[in-house]
């Protein structure tokens, strides 16, 4: 199968330039392609994983990827799918943020000096950060008019709500990377996102003005959630790629989380499984779908693609371990990571009994409760049910010689019923003896 027909299997394709044409040239050779991504933060996110991905399936497929980070045009800003004006951030900003996403890519794409399709790493500073204003109008600014600028959808949608020169000049610089990667790499073909239709199109005009070139462009769709929630999002904010930013254990848990409605689309999106095996899940989910197998796979496949095997290993520890309320068996790292988001209390009194500790991290609101909560079996420490009311802290027993976990109920671990206890405020016997700290 093509590559172009596994895009299409996979609902990769959104829009293409002259798809017969693009065609032909991917069976007769090797093709040169890129995607560009902005330095806008020290990490990229999981929307940014499609392009990526999608790279690497070119890579795969056998043709040559380039990487662009926008260590230039970040300095700008993109006015695509943008409703106000982006905040510009410092050049030394922006280079460190450019570093940090370089060796992120780097974790998707063979950069092996040996392949014949080594993938490559570029930055669009070096030839932006060194153009000279006069002649970059003259030589490029000349070959886009502006009426032809304020018919693309980018520009458009902010006319209303004003747009500054600085980002409206964006698609120019964006077309001159697609230009000079096509007369120094031999780059025929840019992919992105939907948004990104406008400037693709525009640097193939450039390309079509001042070379003798065929090039092409192609957008991948949109990716939204069945029921209109934005993809990538939850509560505590975006899920990012870097695992300081989102553990691994919470980025497992965000795929694992995905809808029914959303599993099949996203396996296709995000995964290198077979077709084959996606229409057995399909038909799996439809079946079965409180076995929730598809999700299962999709979680495992995702996080070991951005973050390794041992961290799905690790996740997957914490998920069981959660889950089954066997929790004693989690190392410290693994602790700290599960409980990354549940609010803590430093527990400063260890001789504290467990009725007062219960209404100390919120986990009840009175005495009389706390007392009904343990004696009816509600309350577990550490994973061990509690029954007794008159336990003390400093008996109930440490989890990665720290931690203090409460849970009230089967299922959810309450806001603040990670307790730890400070050492400063611990007694020499108690330190000694229990190790709480």
């Amino acid at each position: 199968m093509t590559i172009l027909k596994d895009l299409e299997f996979r609902g990769l394709l959104h829009q293409i330039t002259d798809r017969e044409g693009l065609e032909k040239k991917l069976s007769e050779e090797r093709v040169v392609l890129y995607c560009g991504f902005d330095p806008t933060a020290d990490s990229l996110h999981i929307g940014s994983l499609l392009p990526i991905l999608t790279l690497r399936r070119f890579q795969l497929a056998g043709h040559i990827p380039l990487a662009l980070v926008g260590g230039g045009t970040g300095l700008i800003g993109d006015p695509s799918g943008k409703a106000n004006e982006r905040t510009l951030n410092g050049p030394e900003i922006v280079e460190a943020w450019s570093q940090s996403i370089k060796n992120q890519l780097s974790r998707f794409l063979d950069f092996s000096e040996h392949l014949d399709n080594s993938a490559e790493l570029v930055n669009n500073y070096d030839w932006l950060g060194s153009l000279n204003v006069i002649e970059f109008l003259r030589d490029v600014g000349k070959n886009f008019t502006v009426n032809y600028m304020l018919g693309k959808d980018s520009v458009d949608s902010r006319i209303t709500k004003g747009i500054s020169f600085t980002e409206f000049s964006y698609m120019i610089l964006q077309s001159y990377d697609f230009l000079k990667l096509n007369e120094t790499k031999n780059c025929a073909l840019q992919i992105g996102g939907s948004d990104q239709w406008g400037n693709i199109t525009a640097g193939l005009e450039l390309i079509g003005k001042t070379t003798d070139q065929r090039a092409y462009g192609a957008t991948l769709p949109l990716v939204t959630k069945s029921d209109g929630q934005k993809f990538g999002k939850t509560e505590g904010g975006a899920i990012w790629l870097d695992a300081a930013k989102t553990s691994p254990y919470q980025f497992y848990q965000f795929w694992l989380g995905t809808a029914d409605s959303d599993v099949i689309r996203f396996l296709k999106y995000f995964t290198f499984i077979s077709h084959e095996e996606i229409e057995r899940l399909e038909e799996e989910v439809k079946q079965q779908p409180e076995k929730r197998e598809a999700q299962k796979l999709l979680a495992r496949e995702v996080t070991q693609l951005v973050h390794g095997e041992e961290a799905l290993l690790s996740s997957l520890n914490i998920t069981t371990a959660l889950f089954s309320g066997n929790i004693q068996d989690l190392s410290r790292s693994e602790i700290e990571e599960a409980f990354k988001d549940v609010p803590s209390t430093t527990l400063e009194q260890a001789d504290m009994p467990l009725v007062d500790l219960l209404i100390s991290v919120g986990a009840a609101p009175s005495k009389r409760q706390a007392r009904q909560d343990i004696e009816s079996g509600a309350v577990t420490v550490n994973g061990v049910r509690m029954t007794q009311v008159d336990v003390l802290a400093n008996e109930l027993g440490k989890l990665g010689e720290s931690y203090i976990v409460i849970r009230r109920g089967k299922k959810k671990l309450l806001p603040g019923s990670v307790s730890k206890l400070r050492k400063s405020q611990c007694s020499e016997s108690l330190r000694l003896c229990l190790g709480f700290f």
